[in-house]
């Protein structure tokens, strides 16, 4: 068995930089708050502006650390959200003083407060002629979130990421609340913390982002998280700047995992490989399925569903259950959503040939992922759709699209009128010409009916042309005599009754 990590020394104790989770309502600033205190341009990166999956970043102010992570305010993205909260010290709230609290802003709200962390309100936007910070005050207050001057003790600070307004103000706020919280590690330990995120590069392979909460990691050393595990060679900040060391709080990114480590996981690191193999050894679970259990082989016969057969390619793994968490979300009874496999990386050929044995119009949805010539050649041969995307929500309106396309038409037999069959002038093959009495309502020509011998439904008919005293009509009502020329697959017989009905959606 691996050692485990030691216990932290009290003695050897010292400050770390706190870590602060940036969170709030999609467009209401996160990122851009970001920016503006590390001067770059990181917000013009994302697509549509919307920060996609976590983002760690590490800040000096006044010669102290501060390490930012920015986490994705799109609803899809509410694991991810948690996640990041459950790695921070400290939640920083923002809200946009033109738009005030929107649903993900109480589903933020909320996860900061299941993550028992303190937090700071950002109004953001105060730059705007329509900003209101007392009017977002008092909807915070209406979400059990008193800030201070409103009998409170939560922090709010007004800001505007775009001017810089107030920034400074809130990044004293922060390191204030960071020393109240007392916020210590070892350094003499080996480094421990979590996976927040990874993704498989073409060139590179298996590279996770790991954010440092306790311990000292450095060039040479081992890494597991979960049942996957990687020699610290290829080894950099959170720039992508190689580096040789690493302490607590920073965000780094190792590359050469065996596997790709799931999100969410704690990693451990270890002198030796021996060790760390050991380790992920004993995290390891019978692999479970890739898909939501809607993956059995379904035939028409077993269910009256529609189905919607897909693969599912993204560029991280935290993007990519984001995406498969939407897709589970927009299940509706009667279409049935079969993730036919999901994965992380670019679409490549197996993908298509496993989309296209499903037989039923198949697609492979792709997040922030590519494709090979090759493959779209062999896409269109098998008629495999390939869609990508690079908005998480544009997964979710073209899903909707698709699902109606595909959502099985519903209708109902509605009664027009029984007739009853006096005499059968010529059958041939699957046709007869008959001659009968409309007894109630009234036949029409190109409607089906239902054969009923003495009360029993034995089979269906189309009236194919109608006559009455031999003049072609389009109808007979009650009362009135025909003769008809009908098809159907089962033998007429005088004394049978029809009953004519039309189709109608429900």
């Amino acid at each position: 068995m691996p050692k485990t990590n030691p216990q932290p020394n009290n003695s050897n104790l010292i400050p770390r930089p706190p870590i602060v989770v940036v969170m709030g309502h999609i467009d209401h600033g996160k990122t851009k708050l970001l920016d503006c205190v590390r001067k770059t341009k990181v917000a013009e990166g994302e697509a549509g502006g919307i920060t996609q999956h976590i983002g760690a970043y590490e800040v000096e102010i006044k010669n102290k650390k501060i390490t930012f992570i920015d986490t994705p305010g799109h609803e899809a993205f509410s694991k991810i959200r948690s996640r990041g909260a459950r790695a921070a010290d400290i939640a920083v709230l923002v809200v946009a003083a033109d738009e005030g609290v929107k649903p993900q802003t109480v589903e933020a709200i909320k996860t900061i407060e299941q993550a028992q962390i303190p937090f700071l309100v950002a109004i953001n936007k105060i730059d705007k002629p329509e900003a209101n910070p007392e009017k977002i005050k008092k909807e915070l207050s209406e979400n059990n979130v008193f800030v201070e001057k409103w009998g409170g003790q939560v922090p709010a600070v007004n800001i505007s990421a775009k001017t810089g307004e107030g920034v400074e103000e809130l990044l004293e706020t922060i390191l204030l609340m960071a020393e109240m919280e007392e916020l210590k590690a070892d350094p003499n330990l080996p480094a421990s913390g979590v996976i927040i995120e990874s993704h498989l590069d073409p060139q590179r392979g298996n590279v996770a982002t790991l954010l440092i909460l306790n311990g000292f990691l450095k060039q040479g050393m081992f890494v597991a998280a979960g049942q996957a595990a990687a020699p610290v060679k290829i080894f950099e900040d959170f720039l992508g700047k190689k580096i040789e060391t690493a302490g607590f709080s920073s965000p780094i990114r190792i590359t050469g995992f065996d596997e790709l480590p799931e999100v969410g996981v704690v990693f451990q690191s270890f002198l030796s490989k021996k060790e760390a193999l050991q380790y992920a050894e004993t995290k390891k679970t019978p692999s479970p399925s890739l898909n939501f259990g809607e993956t059995k082989k379904e035939t028409e016969s077993q269910t009256t569903q529609a189905i919607l057969p897909i693969v599912v390619k993204a560029d991280t793994a935290g993007s990519l259950e984001a995406v498969c968490e939407q897709i589970k979300k927009l299940e509706i009874p009667e279409v049935l959503l079969n993730i036919l496999r999901r994965g992380v990386g670019n679409i490549n050929e197996d993908d298509v040939k496993l989309a296209s044995a499903s037989e039923k119009n198949p697609v492979i949805v792709g997040f922030n992922v590519g494709y090979e010539s090759k493959t779209a050649e062999l896409a269109e041969k098998f008629g495999v759709l390939l869609k990508i995307f690079k908005i998480i929500y544009d997964i979710n309106d073209w899903l909707k699209e698709e699902i109606v396309k595909r959502k099985p038409v519903v209708e109902k037999e509605v009664e027009l009128g029984k007739v009853k069959i006096l005499k059968i002038f010529r059958v041939e093959k699957d046709r007869e010409i008959i001659g009968g009495k409309v007894s109630s309502g009234k036949i029409i020509k190109g409607k089906e009916a239902k054969i009923l011998r003495r009360g029993a439904d034995i089979g269906r008919v189309k009236i194919l042309n109608l006559e009455r005293g031999r003049i072609k009509t389009e109808q007979a009502e009650a009362g009135d005599e025909f003769g008809a020329l009908v098809e159907s697959k089962t033998s007429l017989s005088p004394g049978d009754e029809l009953e004519v009905f039309e189709k109608q959606s429900l």
